[in-house]
């Protein structure tokens, strides 16, 4: 099987051209006034290969904040950091059918987060960071994913102040729920972590390094936490898209509202990128499609 990189630029192209129209069809994001400002027609892809290739389009030097792309690192650390066992008593791994803030789905479970890679189960995991640290405890994971994903991600704070000036009391709500429930002990601190964690931010190389992270697992960190991730990337990353996806495409893949998608091609290399308008479900019109694009062309898909 070839790995991402053995496509050729103008095929790249093409594809890169039939992605923007697709895009139009997409909506920006109106509850982060700074996300509803972005460009539709900001573009960056990234492919690096585990042989060092890469292919780069677009404008690699637009920054844009990970958003919910953090999530899948913020379970990678506190898996390195606690285990499995102790990380997953606070948070499920099942897949949710309804939107990635929903509070009925945390209702109906009783409070239960049932993934991490959705706005309960996020929110549950970034309380321990807060719990361990409550200044700076999101600080440690963004200096660890600068150190070991070779990054330089920094903490937007325009977007954060644009998040803080605008609430948002699905997630309100939800911190509450989680706190009420015994699941988190303070639901303010669990909150400002996790939105300050969404606000790290660098560029599509700095993506594309994180990607690389959860492929080549650098010691110390543990194959089996890396496969647990990429395993409810596949099956939760794309909110009640995941399923539809898993089936399609076949491929680790995580997005985030600001238009950022992350897919991993197990032991070949990673496919990022950024296109800020998204469908229904929150995900980038654009990402998603240059991602099916690749994996068909090469048979990528982690079923084949």
């Amino acid at each position: 099987m070839e790995g991402p990189t053995a496509l050729n630029t103008e095929q790249l192209h093409a594809w890169t051209s039939k992605a923007m129209t697709r895009a139009r069809s997409g909506q920006l994001p109106d509850y982060i006034p700074r996300l509803s400002r972005a460009s539709p027609h900001w573009f960056a892809l990234q492919i690096t290969g585990v042989d060092g290739q890469t292919h780069t389009l677009g404008d690699s030097c637009l920054q844009f904040p990970l958003m919910s792309i953090v999530k899948p690192f913020l379970l990678l650390y506190l898996l390195c950091q606690w285990g499995e066992e102790s990380v997953f008593k606070r948070v499920g791994i099942e897949p949710s059918s309804e939107p990635y803030n929903s509070l009925s789905q945390l209702q109906h479970d009783q409070g239960w987060p049932r993934n991490p890679m959705i706005n309960s189960g996020a929110i549950t995991l970034a309380s321990i960071l807060s719990e361990t640290d409550s200044t700076s405890g999101y600080q440690s994971l963004w200096n660890w994913l600068n150190y070991y994903g070779h990054c330089q991600l920094f903490l937007d704070e325009r977007m954060l102040a644009s998040v803080k000036s605008f609430p948002n009391p699905r997630n309100e709500a939800i911190a509450r729920e989680l706190a009420t429930r015994g699941h988190l002990t303070e639901a303010v601190s669990a909150l400002d972590t996790y939105n300050r964690l969404c606000c790290l931010s660098g560029t599509i190389v700095d993506l594309a390094h994180l990607g690389m992270l959860l492929l080549e697992c650098p010691p110390p960190l543990q194959s089996s936490h890396c496969h647990t991730v990429k395993a409810l990337m596949t099956t939760c990353g794309l909110y009640q898209a995941s399923g539809r996806f898993a089936v399609q495409v076949g491929l680790p893949t995580k997005s985030g509202v600001s238009g950022a998608v992350l897919s991993v091609v197990p032991h070949l290399g990673v496919i990022a990128c950024y296109s800020p308008p998204l469908n229904r479900e929150g995900n980038s019109v654009a990402g998603l499609f240059m991602v099916e694009q690749i994996a068909k062309a090469l048979d990528l898909s982690i079923f084949s």
